[in-house]
């Protein structure tokens, strides 16, 4: 029966707290409450943490300020040469200090460099050409192998007001080694955007084979089309789809990278700055971004269980791969060795940032 279930009072266990008076004689044991047993200390998982944020991170932030903001996997391939670059720039390190910079994971490189990052947003200004397009064939995807093939764009700095009064950076990457090139442009006219075309492919370390644009005007024309083909062995001139952008995903990229966070998105409308800019470009900011700046290649994509996932080979900067490049002349390879050693990337860096004051400055003079 239920009422056998029930028990005196002073039978049942009360700890040390004495009986209350106004306690009935009889209570329900089975939903009498038992006393909780003591928590056991929580037990933590994982490895357990080699390295310390605050000694870490005072050394990170010039390193990653100086290099343009690398992500995690681009940031731990560029630490050992960057690394004695900053005791021979500030000062030396402790072995320990060292060894924890030189081995921490990508992954955490990230998570302690979070808060510094800064997300941007990107504007475009591409006008379609209607000249000659339809002699231009479309690229498809790229098969060529070698160095020599670039993609070409142009950014607009505008400052939000596209009335052709501007000027522009006309950029270009190579597709197979990731050697970059950027110049100013007064404006997009087929004579200047040809002038700053033939500039840049002499500033290349390697033969130029090929080039891929968008449809704008500043490229499909008789000027560009004519340098491509009117020369003993002409280059191959291909477009993108129209209105597809990510048809010319390489150079987009570099549109961010190599453009907005060095110009951001103020209006220059000052002629003489673009022989400013373009100094810098063919000077140290472009030493900057081929000699000491790894950047991660795509390698493969593998399809499984309905999903594609991408694997990218190990970061390297386009100077390596240039040097790894055999269509590249030997003479051309110790040149670039000779200025590799020559150059320090915390000085480079310098010369940037006064370099930008300069420009910043003839940019908000008004005649």
């Amino acid at each position: 029966m239920f009422w056998d279930l029930l028990v005196p009072v002073d039978e049942q266990v009360y700890g040390d707290a004495p009986i209350p008076e106004t306690c009935p004689d009889y209570s329900l044991t089975p939903f009498r409450h038992q006393p909780k047993p003591p928590a056991a200390s929580a037990l933590i998982l994982g490895r357990p943490r080699e390295y310390h944020p605050d000694t870490l991170l005072p050394i990170l932030k010039p390193i990653w300020f100086a290099a343009f903001q690398p992500c995690g996997s681009r940031l731990v391939a560029l630490l050992p040469e960057w690394v004695p670059a900053y005791e021979a720039d500030h000062r030396r390190l402790d072995a320990d200090l060292r060894e924890s910079l030189l081995s921490v994971s990508a992954r955490t490189l990230d998570r302690l460099l979070a808060p510094l990052r800064v997300s941007l947003h990107r504007r475009g200004g591409t006008r379609p050409g209607n000249l000659l397009r339809q002699s231009i064939p479309i690229r498809g995807e790229w098969t060529e192998e070698g160095p020599g093939w670039l993609e070409l764009d142009t950014v607009a700095l505008c400052g939000g007001s596209l009335d052709d009064r501007h000027l522009w950076m006309l950029d270009g990457v190579d597709i197979r080694t990731d050697w970059t090139g950027q110049r100013a442009l007064e404006n997009r006219g087929q004579y200047c955007t040809l002038t700053q075309l033939k500039d840049m492919e002499a500033s290349l370390p390697f033969p130029l084979l090929g080039v891929d644009s968008d449809n704008g005007g500043e490229f499909i024309n008789h000027h560009v089309v004519a340098w491509t083909n009117q020369r003993p062995k002409p280059i191959l001139f291909t477009r993108s789809r129209p209105y597809k952008k990510n048809d010319n995903a390489h150079v987009e990229q570099r549109n961010w990278t190599h453009v907005r966070q060095q110009f951001g998105y103020e209006r220059y409308d000052n002629p003489p700055v673009a022989e400013l800019i373009n100094a810098l470009c063919k000077g140290a900011l472009g030493q900057m971004q081929n000699h000491f700046l790894p950047t991660c290649k795509l390698a493969k994509k593998v399809r499984r269980d309905g999903r594609t996932t991408r694997v990218y080979g190990p970061a390297q900067t386009p100077l390596a791969r240039v040097l790894a490049a055999p269509q590249v002349s030997e003479e051309k390879k110790a040149e670039l060795k000779r200025l590799h050693t020559q150059i320090n990337p915390f000085q480079l860096s310098r010369d940037i940032e006064r370099q930008k004051k300069e420009i910043e400055a003839i940019r908000l003079f008004q005649a």
